[in-house]
């Protein structure tokens, strides 16, 4: 193993370390003391199952909590950061050796979006419940978008490279420290990086320890933020611990053939259906209360 990907996991650790910390420090200070369900515990294990085979964690975990009508809206993008990380820490430790990415391009893209995840973590804390439905409900469309051009095989191709120079370095560090932002918002990274990379010549499979290290390293970074603000569910993102840490086992050590395609119609239904949901909640948030309209 090069120093950086050594650097990378020593990080993740000593980053985790206060992750854990600051979630002790939150409950105490904010007096969280809600236990996380049975389906808190199977939302988890199937989202983090979907996100090892690639699908995706963010969008499905939010689709399934707007069914379920709990968390409230303002509180799941901090529960989706909080939740998944130990799910992410796992994967990081998984797939960063996986693929010899250029370590330059590796450390740098997972130091961005870090970045970006700290400052966007305290945007989104102060955000208003509207607001947050708005982009919540856009991230969904997004994601769906995606899911769909995969499926249809409209990803580009993509070269043979694994590393980047030039402008080509400079653009794709730049657009992960955006996409670490965005994953404060609930708009995960997979597909973004899945087209971006191949655009600049890299091989997709390059996507794989780029993203999974970016996601080790800034959901505790953003969740940091969330602890501080307090604006999180402690219950579900518990759960999501639990059973995520059970998905990814699964699904990197058990399961070796599914029809991710299939799954990733299914998903693309749930999530349309929850962002149009997520929408109207903001339209609702939005609309004046009768007798206000009427004074």
């Amino acid at each position: 193993m090069n120093a950086t990907k050594a650097g990378i996991l020593v990080a993740l650790v000593l980053i985790n370390i206060a992750f854990v910390i600051g979630w002790i420090r939150a409950a105490r200070h904010h007096r969280l003391r809600d236990r996380p369900t049975l389906s808190d515990v199977v939302i988890g294990f199937v989202t983090d199952f979907l996100d090892t085979l690639g699908i995706g964690s963010f969008a499905p975990t939010t689709a399934l909590f707007k069914f379920r009508g709990k968390p409230v809206d303002e509180l799941i993008p901090g529960t989706l950061n909080v939740g998944h990380n130990a799910a992410a820490f796992l994967e990081t430790v998984l797939f960063v050796g996986a693929v010899p990415v250029q370590p330059l391009l590796l450390g740098c893209m997972v130091g961005s979006a870090t970045a970006g995840a700290w400052l966007g973590a305290g945007v989104v804390s102060r955000l208003p419940r509207r607001t947050i439905q708005r982009f919540m409900g856009a991230a969904l469309l997004i994601a769906a978008f995606f899911f769909a051009m995969r499926n249809l095989g409209a990803f580009p191709p993509g070269g043979t490279a694994l590393d980047l120079a030039g402008w080509r370095f400079v653009l794709a560090v730049s657009v992960n420290f955006l996409l670490g932002a965005l994953m404060c918002i609930g708009i995960g990274n997979y597909a973004p990086i899945m087209i971006l990379l191949p655009l600049l010549g890299m091989t997709p499979l390059a996507a794989y320890p780029i993203m999974m290290a970016s996601d080790g390293l800034l959901q505790p970074a953003a969740s940091l933020g969330f602890f501080r603000s307090g604006r999180f569910a402690q219950g579900p993102a518990l759960g999501l611990v639990f059973g995520g840490v059970v998905g990814v086992v699964v699904a990197f050590f058990v399961v070796r053939k599914l029809p991710v395609t299939a799954m990733r119609w299914l998903v693309i239904v749930v999530v349309t259906y929850a962002a149009i949901s997520m929408l109207r909640s903001a339209r609702a948030t939005a609309a004046p209360a009768p007798d206000a309209a009427l004074g």
